[in-house]
């Protein structure tokens, strides 16, 4: 990487300016991608730019240097930490060792010191991302990845060939442990299409599920393994709700991969099980969600259980046609619905030589088609009389009402997840109504209240009212503020309270963000103007 991102912190904007001044970043191999002026706001742009360094002075308002660095090291690993300080917080400040931060800074901040600093910093970056895409590394990495036996074990569990009686024997033989209770198949996509460099494709897949079980293996307390192209892991869950954090968690990753190694990933989020022998399910739902990208958008994880809610695999559906046939109606345009019904009609057309196969086949068709639709609850109309007429219907008759039935489940899944998504969003924009005065309101707490992923529920918001949902939150709240300014006589700080505000001063200082003078100014104009 020839270019790292730097975001500066102070509550002074001069001397930002002068840090800026003073130091050529491009010649040093960095860019400042943008500056705040308290640690709230840092580290939302932190969360936005995921920047490589974070220089940030010690005392600022609403939450002060160590605080931020608190939160980047937990949240952000990569990140690195520089403090800069005044002598004396300078004592203070080393004594947060625990914070591994890289570097601390003197005020006043001297130019030759700077660039030795971020020279230092650049070193230790290079190094980190040498590591990370070293070939013979990756080689050796992949070489001595996972033991075969358990590698194999995971591969027959996920295709759902171990049986109830071998299980103990396999855990036992093969040191495995599976404490549960619950259980989540995630399945990791990396993109052969979009390559960093000359990188070769198998070895950027491998860096990946390097990555993947640094980040993601202790916390879920994962087993990983390579399979069809795909890294997968069997995540442990202590309770279904778990699902939405996981969620949260992938998502990050995929942002983090792309940005630290080039990499385009896509995580499947299978659902949720509590019997281990129902891996191959939470599997296939990983799989059926990965593929949903094409909806969605790469980079991004993608769980099945918010995506399609009501939409249930077809797995007992055996005949290939048929499967691709509901692919398509899932996912595809209505020339690919079209495209499937032919290729199916094809296929009757080839066991219409034996006519009792053909006769089974359209019984079959049938039956799918019917449970199809029960398990998306789509209202199946005739399908139920139809077992009798189907097998006297000609061909081109049957295709016709076969291309009609399959467009008709297509668009009813598309009106679904429309209904679904909408419904999201505006459960959540009566919450902020009825709930702006709680100080605790936020992102966390809303997708806690909806039992969805923050990454899905972000996405979902943002699409459907053009705002993100701190932004709409924060909007009303100065609404609010704003009523209550001009219909009351209360104290600047009561109604700080009273629209979620614990500390008046960030309070004053969100509120002059919004309407661009203080609350007491606003008061005071809105009066003297209604007189």
């Amino acid at each position: 990487m020839s270019e790292y991102t730097v975001l500066l912190v102070d509550d002074e904007e001069e001397v930002i300016r002068v840090i800026m001044k003073k130091i050529n970043w491009e010649e040093i191999g960095f860019s400042v991608i943008g500056y705040a002026s308290n640690g709230i706001k840092a580290l939302e742009m932190v969360e936005e730019f995921q920047p490589d360094v974070v220089m940030t002075d010690i005392k600022m308002p609403y939450m002060d240097g160590l605080e931020l660095s608190k939160r980047i090291r937990t949240e952000f690993p990569a990140t690195k930490i520089l403090l800069f300080t005044g002598f004396d917080e300078f004592e203070y400040a080393k004594e947060a060792v625990h914070l591994e931060v890289e570097e601390y800074v003197l005020k006043p901040l001297n130019s030759v010191e700077l660039i030795g600093v971020f020279a230092r910093l650049k070193i230790k970056l290079d190094q980190e991302i040498s590591e990370k895409r070293n070939t013979e590394i990756l080689q050796k990495y992949y070489m001595d990845s996972l033991p075969i036996l358990q590698a194999n074990f995971y591969t027959t569990l996920i295709e759902g060939r171990i049986h109830e009686n071998e299980l103990s024997k396999y855990l036992s033989d093969y040191q495995i442990s599976f404490s549960g209770p619950y259980y989540c198949c995630l399945v990791i996509h990396t993109s052969s299409g979009q390559i960093p460099g000359d990188m070769n494709p198998l070895l950027l897949a491998i860096s990946v599920q390097r990555q993947a079980e640094e980040r993601l293996k202790k916390r879920w307390n994962a087993k990983c393994f390579s399979y069809l192209g795909n890294a997968v892991m069997i995540a442990q869950l202590k309770s279904r709700n778990e699902a939405s954090e996981l969620t949260d968690e992938s998502d990050r990753f995929c942002k983090y991969a792309q940005r630290i190694i080039g990499a385009v990933v896509t995580v499947g989020v299978g659902q949720v099980c509590e019997n281990i022998l129902e891996m191959s399910q939470s599997y296939s739902s990983a799989r059926e969600a990965v593929s949903y990208r094409a909806i969605y958008g790469a980079s991004r994880a993608i769980n099945i259980k918010e995506i399609a809610p009501q939409e249930k695999g077809e797995a007992d559906a055996a005949d290939d046609e048929i499967m691709a046939l509901f692919k398509a109606i899932r996912m595809g345009s209505e020339s690919d619905v079209t495209r499937s019904v032919d290729r199916y009609m094809e296929h009757l057309a080839f066991v219409e030589k034996s006519r009792q196969n053909y006769h089974i086949a359209v019984i079959e068709l049938a039956g799918a088609l019917y449970r199809f639709s029960a398990g998306n609850d789509i209202a199946a109309g005739d399908i139920r009389n139809l077992y009798g007429s189907l097998l006297d219907m000609e061909p081109e008759k049957l295709r016709k009402w076969l291309v009609e039935t399959c467009l008709s489940f297509r668009e009813n899944l598309i009106s679904a997840r429309s209904r679904s998504t909408k419904s999201y969003v505006l459960k959540g924009q009566e919450y902020v109504r009825d709930n702006y005065a709680n100080a605790e309101l936020s992102l966390d707490h809303m997708c806690d209240v909806l039992n969805v992923s923050n990454s899905y529920f972000s996405t979902i918001f943002k699409r459907e009212t053009g705002t993100s949902f701190i932004g709409y939150l924060t909007d009303y709240r100065m609404e609010q503020a704003a009523r209550l300014l001009l219909e009351t006589n209360e104290k600047n700080y009561i109604i700080a309270k009273k629209v979620g505000y614990l500390d008046p001063n960030y309070f004053s200082y969100v509120f002059k963000r919004t309407f661009g003078v203080s609350p007491s100014k606003y008061r005071a104009e809105h009066v003297e103007g209604e007189k």
